[in-house]
């Protein structure tokens, strides 16, 4: 396994309790899992919310849908068992859609009717009156949707990995080589080690990897950031509000009393400018007053990686033996679980 983000320890996770012998190398295993000043040192994992929007996935077919559905349906069972490496991890729901005009509420009506045994409801914009004023249009309500925290996942699932012996290698991986009927991993530090299928999981770093072995997996790099928020005239206890409310692609998660967490991926490359972070604050113009007088506290980004011309996630088995399972873009946490089975299927298939 090359890669130690949430898809990379989840999956990690996964196939050692299938019975594989897993070997988990990424150079991040030295460091804590935490928020630094330094933007190089966060992942998508560790710089994301962590917000699953599963079951209000807009499509009602294909991978995409599967996927999410699937993840969906495992998620309870995976918290439990990493409870009993954090305790406190917990499932967050539930989560709000806010429809922003009358095509958008048009839809997400249709995906209450249809889904309603999956915890959809639709809202009346009534209903949202006393959560989000400019609810104009109502709403979606997902029952089981919301978010995971996105640091004690990878804490839990670090201590699991550890637990049940995941062979961890904090250091670089330089280069992919066929050896026989296996491969050979060339570290930073000059040794060779030979396994029997390697699984990339390695974001943006997956590509460089990829292309001297004749895979063109070309990806770009999109900046998410997140504010944390102190509001100074607000509802401070947020008893009526859901984990996670979104509007206009834009994630607001109460994050204790008088605080916020405000996310989104607004921007190519990977250099924050100022515009999108007032923007954020803003949300198009349609924030309420207390959302634009918040003061800023802590401000941190980081890179989520986006497949070039094919879409998100990529999953395939390249060759025997060469498993890629990276590219989520912006659903690395959602789709850990159903990842993690794939890349499980795609092995006992081999």
């Amino acid at each position: 396994m090359i890669g130690a983000g949430a898809i990379g320890l989840g999956t990690a996770w996964h196939l050692n309790g299938l019975g594989h012998s897993v070997t988990l190398i990424d150079p991040c295993l030295t460091q804590p899992v935490s928020r630094t000043t330094s933007k190089a040192e966060l992942n998508g994992t560790t710089a994301s919310l962590g917000v699953l929007m599963g079951h209000v996935f807009r499509r009602s077919s294909g991978r995409g849908w599967r996927l999410r559905k699937r993840s969906m349906e495992l998620w309870p069972g995976w918290i439990t068992k990493l409870q009993d490496f954090v305790p406190n991890l917990t499932l967050q729901t539930p989560l709000l859609q806010v429809a922003s005009d009358e095509a958008t509420r048009d839809r997400l009506n249709a995906l209450a009717e249809q889904r309603q045994q999956l915890g959809l409801r639709a809202l009346a914009p009534a209903e949202l009156d006393r959560l989000w004023s400019g609810a104009n249009h109502g709403g979606l309500w997902s029952e089981r949707d919301g978010r995971v925290d996105p640091l004690k996942l990878q804490q839990s699932l670090r201590l699991a990995a550890a637990e049940h012996q995941v062979s961890l290698i904090a250091e670089p991986v330089e280069a992919l080589e066929r050896h026989n009927a296996g491969w050979s991993v060339l570290r930073a530090g000059g040794q060779r080690d030979v396994f029997a299928a390697v699984v990339i999981c390695a974001a943006l770093a997956s590509s460089a990897l990829l292309a001297p072995l004749g895979h063109d997996r070309a990806m770009t790099a999109v900046l998410g950031q997140v504010l944390r928020l102190k509001l100074n005239d607000a509802p401070t206890n947020w008893h009526h509000w859901p984990a996670v409310l979104v509007d206009q692609g834009f994630n607001l998660i109460p994050d204790g009393p008088n605080q916020l967490l405000l996310g989104a991926t607004v921007e190519p490359g990977t250099e924050a400018s100022e515009d999108p972070l007032a923007l954020m604050r803003s949300l198009h113009g349609q924030a309420p007053d207390w959302l634009r007088s918040a003061t800023v506290i802590e401000h941190w980004s980081g890179l989520r990686a986006r497949p070039i011309e094919r879409p998100a996630p990529l999953m395939e088995v390249l060759e025997p033996g060469l498993i890629l399972a990276s590219g989520h873009y912006r659903n690395g946490v959602l789709l850990t679980p159903a990842t993690a089975e794939w890349v499980g299927t795609a092995l006992e298939q081999a």
